[in-house]
């Protein structure tokens, strides 16, 4: 059952309001604008608070120190150099090594074959370099831990450099020597 109320105040509606509905109020123009406004503040303080926190995880943000005690930790410090281990020069008869001649004389590759044999090493195999205008003997190694070695080769030959490299890695020997022009045997 439907009941039946008095007509009040509350029935009769000015034009002038422009309702829509019992209550609503067409809404104020902008009004968007404002919601996006807050959500671009929440984003900025949101970034610059993680930025900040990150910063203080890894350390490049620091409050231990305080400013004009004796005992304050100055902010940038020139670290302490660690020194260079020295690695000496050894024969290793147990190393095989290749001999590249990289010029254009005949039999260099024997010539330094038998001066490394004289010097304890064990010679793998003799052959003529790719191409043959080489000016530096250089002792090839593909192996962090035969620099000793390659440095003993390259005191056996004087003048000779040594290089990392893994251009001769697939050869199968521990070293490689390529001869060049400034072998004077």
């Amino acid at each position: 059952m439907a009941h039946k109320y008095p007509k009040d105040r509350f029935d009769a509606i000015p034009d002038d309001l422009q309702r829509v509905g019992a209550h609503r109020a067409p809404r104020p123009r902008g009004r968007g604008w404002i919601a996006f406004g807050w959500a671009a503040l929440a984003t900025v303080v949101l970034v610059a608070l993680g930025i900040f926190g990150l910063s203080l995880v890894n350390g490049n943000i620091s409050f231990h120190a305080a400013t004009g005690s004796p005992s304050a930790v100055p902010l940038s410090h020139t670290p302490t150099p660690t020194p260079t281990p020295t690695i000496v020069p050894t024969v290793d008869p147990s190393l095989t090594v290749n001999v590249l001649n990289g010029t254009t004389t005949a039999g260099l590759a024997r010539t330094v074959s038998d001066k490394l044999t004289a010097a304890g090493w064990k010679i793998g195999a003799l052959a003529n370099a790719d191409t043959s205008d080489v000016a530096k003997t250089v002792v090839y190694y593909s192996d962090p831990k035969n620099q000793a070695a390659a440095l003993g080769v390259a005191q056996s030959l004087p003048g000779a450099t040594v290089q990392e490299t893994q251009d001769y890695a697939a050869s199968g020997a521990d070293l490689t020597v390529v001869v060049g022009a400034d072998f004077t045997g």
